[in-house]
């Protein structure tokens, strides 16, 4: 196991990890960042209303902190496009894209845990 490492993160800030697990945790734990992930890799370049209509639970203030933050990670980039009114876009970037992997697995994981979960319901009735 690895020592603690100090990192001086882009947005100035300095963050102590113990593993390289919960580096990756840093940049993709909360809520609706793996979501959002899933619906950008899925569906390529989305306005924020498109993002906000595929996941309703949201909040507006949840979606922009947590694309704001995708984005000082480098893990997605927002495009403003000059025209009224603004249309802004986002995307996974290619350093977003090799948690493509992690998603997938996590995207696996997540349908035999329903399924256990769907089965366990089903012989309790």
């Amino acid at each position: 196991m690895e020592k603690l490492r100090e990192l001086k993160l882009p947005d100035g800030n300095t963050v102590t990890f113990s593993c390289p697990v919960e580096a990756t945790l840093w940049v993709v734990a909360g809520k609706w960042k793996l979501v959002i992930l899933w619906y950008l890799r899925d569906r390529g370049i989305m306005r924020f209303s498109e993002l906000r209509r595929a996941m309703p639970e949201i909040t507006q203030q949840m979606l922009t902190a947590q694309l704001r933050e995708l984005e000082a990670d480098g893990i997605i980039s927002r495009t403003v496009h000059p025209q009224v009114p603004p249309k802004v876009e986002y995307a996974m970037t290619p350093f977003g894209r090799t948690l493509d992997p992690l998603i997938d697995e996590m995207f696996r994981w997540g349908k035999v845990y329903i399924a256990r979960v769907r089965a366990m319901n089903a012989r309790s009735k």
